[in-house]
């Protein structure tokens, strides 16, 4: 790895005459993680890894490549791990080498230089030891803080969400000094988490799930209660000293131009303020908002109906007849719950579900480094993605192929109750479907076994209408119903942009998830990373922090970095490699 380091570092010092084909496997991947590029991208193939370093490494000036630890997991005779500087970052690599030439390469920036947070060494003293009149303590600043940012001092950077994305992203800005506001429309911090249906787990192990600055304590559960996170998002919150209204919608966005700056309307207690932020950051989700499909009669049923979303328990429905319409995580959840309460339930499941079962994905992660004791998470995560999409997609199906192995009699016996099973469009199974379109899945904690027991009745196939009494299906059949549950997701996140800011800036922006594998709910051209999520988009100043935990702690790191950059003023030549979008640096 030594030699090929080398070699590497002698390219990236001359580019135009390099042979990078000499360097890098006909099929090889680079994953730049804003260390080159200033964007999250993987370049497929000789070719494009060429075209991006002829362009990027004369302004980003990589030196000082250096082994890293030997002794560090993913190290051997044909891979290992990395340090280096460009002119204005530390950077980590990682490369895997096939027949001396890289075939997995990532470059990773991890702070920048002459900003690097507050922490550690750096940690700030906190008083001065001298007698002084006047002095302020750290409430009066808090409290002056708190009456004057998004009044008389504009934040640099607006976030919108209080979530695990949002409050992820306000810790690491408040290390690095950049001023930020967060607010949410619900009253605290977490109780996006609160307002959830009331039997809510997590369905990732604890050891995924720590936060930057402040893991979950060992004595923490495996999974954690919806609640339970709802307040460590709030202890969180006051911890990370993060600058927060709650009861404030976001009604309205347009960057002005001229002045480089946003002006957002947003309603608080009840009187409409505008806030000036440069930096507008949207963390709240990867959805939009509820999506209810129009199905004729729905006006007529004389029951309660209403989204999942809307579901807190089912508390007070013993006896009474429920359908769900859906068959993904959601609609399982909530028709255990309601089984649970002695309601009669019945699934609608309109298309196949792939299935995962929860029990089985805890023995798998249990090898895994994040589950190790003492565990470096940051290693961990760089870990996680040296490890691109494309080459991922393989692995997956191999990893679909064992759980088929090992869960046999369980898939067998679901299939057996009639419930219409299948593994990926292209049998790549769970975890693609997420990364493609955040749906078409359940990770079964009990839901299953109830369905395969005839516990919990499925219905297939389309909706006709709803009557007064009940939903009439296309076959003909007929099921009675005093309570109608839509776990029918929701619209995309592009909409919600298109009602805030503008239907020109939502179209030229695009998607906001999804790969762009061509499958269904994930159209193409390929792009290879999760597209707008944590980079620069198609509009100014504009940023998406969505995904689950793991995620939200590992590139709120990257955004954070992008806007301190952007805030002092460190050149950001962004490398533009998507499908259809010119490579050349961003006006951004």
């Amino acid at each position: 790895m030594f030699e090929w380091l080398q070699r590497f570092e002698a390219a990236l010092a001359a580019p135009a005459t390099a042979d990078f084909r000499a360097l890098f496997a006909g099929e090889c991947y680079w994953r730049d993680l804003l260390a080159f590029t200033w964007d999250i991208v993987t370049l497929d193939g000789p070719d494009a890894i060429a075209a991006m370093a002829r362009t990027q490494a004369g302004p980003i000036g990589a030196t000082a490549f250096a082994p890293d630890d030997p002794a560090l997991p993913m190290t051997d005779d044909t891979q290992g791990w990395f340090t280096f500087n460009t002119a204005t970052a530390r950077c980590r690599g990682h490369v895997q080498l096939r027949d001396g030439r890289a075939w997995v390469l990532l470059t990773a920036m991890v702070e920048l230089i002459g900003h690097e947070e507050t922490g550690g060494p750096r940690r700030p003293d906190g008083i001065e030891h001298h007698a002084e009149k006047g002095r302020r303590t750290w409430l009066d600043r808090r409290q002056e803080t708190a009456r004057t940012l998004g009044v008389s001092v504009q934040p640099y950077c607006l976030i919108v969400g209080a979530g695990q994305n949002g409050l992820m992203l306000a810790a690491r800005l408040k290390r690095l000094g950049v001023p930020a506001l967060v607010i949410d429309a619900l009253e605290k911090p977490g109780d996006c988490w609160r307002v959830r249906y009331k039997s809510l787990y997590l369905h990732d192990p604890v050891f995924l799930d720590h936060f930057p600055y402040l893991p979950f304590p060992d004595h923490w559960p495996l999974y954690t209660s919806k609640d339970k996170i709802g307040d460590w998002l709030e202890i969180y919150a006051r911890a990370m000293e993060t600058d927060f209204w709650g009861n404030t919608l976001c009604t309205a966005a347009r960057f002005d131009e001229k002045a480089g700056e946003w002006v957002v309307t947003v309603v608080r207690g009840g009187e409409t303020l505008t806030l000036r932020p440069q930096q507008l950051v949207l963390a709240t989700g990867l959805s939009g908002s509820k999506y209810i499909p129009v199905i004729p009669g729905a006006e007529r049923f004389a029951g309660q109906q209403y989204h999942s979303a809307d579901h807190g328990s089912g508390e007070g429905l013993t006896g009474k007849r429920c359908v769900v319409i859906g068959s993904n995580n959601s609609a399982h959840d909530i028709c255990v719950d309601l089984w649970e309460h002695d309601a009669r339930v019945t699934m609608i499941q309109r298309s196949p579900t792939i299935v995962v079962r929860a029990e089985t994905m805890r023995a798998g992660a249990s090898s895994l480094y994040y589950a190790q004791p003492g565990a470096d998470i940051d290693l961990a995560d760089l870990m996680f993605a040296a490890a691109p999409f494309r080459p991922r997609l393989a692995s997956e199906k191999g990893f679909t192929s064992y759980l088929r192995q090992v869960d046999a009699d369980f898939y067998q016996r679901l299939e057996n109750s009639g419930f219409q099973l299948w593994h990926g469009e292209d049998e790549t199974g769970f975890f693609m479907a997420y990364y493609r379109r955040a749906a078409g899945y359940y990770i079964d904690v009990g839901g299953s076994e109830l369905i395969i027991a005839g516990e919990i009745p499925v219905q297939h196939g389309e909706i006709a209408a709803i009557v007064e009494d009940g939903v009439r299906m296309a076959d003909g059949t007929f099921l009675p119903a005093d309570v109608i549950v839509y776990a029918t997701g929701y619209r995309p996140v592009s909409e919600w942009v298109s009602q805030l800011v503008s239907p020109e800036v939502a179209r030229n922006i695009g998607p906001c998830w999804g790969l762009g594998s061509g499958t269904a709910g994930d159209p193409g051209p390929w792009e290879g990373e999760l597209r707008n999520m944590w980079k620069p988009t198609a509009q100014r100043g504009l940023w998406f922090q969505g995904g689950n935990i793991m995620q939200a702690r590992f590139h709120s790191l990257h955004l954070a970095l992008q806007l301190k950059a952007r805030m002092a003023g460190v050149p950001t030549p962004v490398y533009r490699a998507a499908p259809g979008i010119a490579n050349a640096p961003s006006a951004d």
